[in-house]
């Protein structure tokens, strides 16, 4: 009888655990598309020119893709992947340079350019409203060469 009961409590233990179902704690969440794109957003293909990771559609790409989304499920972090495909690949993967060395150019010479060109713009417009201010301020000059318009001129001015 003793062992009945037990059985039974069994058996309902059991049921009643099938009814509730936990996920394992093994199992890991498979990354998302958007998580594995804001990585290769910021990676152009090593194989395609001038065309980032993320919307590239060579097979190489989905692969290096599907890298990616690996290494995410791994627990590798974002700058962990990034530094694994400059190192594989170079530089020349990055959609930004780096920071350092001579790519310092292309982070100050677009914005000292546009400066400069709204300098020299401003001076210009400056220097064309001056002139116009100076020519319509100042009548037409009168040829001293003939000397009978000058004294023409002259007398229409004192018949007024």
């Amino acid at each position: 009888m003793k062992e009945k009961r037990l059985l039974f409590a069994l058996v309902a233990l059991l049921v009643l655990g099938s009814l509730f179902p936990l996920p394992a704690l093994a199992q890991q969440a498979t990354p998302s598309d958007d998580e594995v794109n804001a990585i290769a957003r910021q990676l152009f293909c090593p194989v395609c020119e001038n065309t980032p990771l993320d919307v590239c559609p060579t097979e190489a790409c989905r692969q290096w893709r599907e890298l990616i989304r690996q290494m995410l499920a791994e627990g590798k972090s974002e700058d962990e992947i990034i530094q694994f495909f400059v190192d594989n690949y170079g530089a020349r993967v990055l959609a930004e340079p780096p920071r350092q060395g001579i790519n310092w150019i292309f982070y100050i010479v677009p914005p000292l350019a546009f400066l400069t060109g709204l300098f020299l713009l401003g001076r210009g417009l400056r220097d064309w409203q001056r002139k116009a201010r100076q020519t319509a301020v100042q009548p037409p000059p009168v040829p001293a060469a003939d000397e009978y318009a000058a004294r023409l001129e002259e007398e229409l001015r004192k018949r007024r």
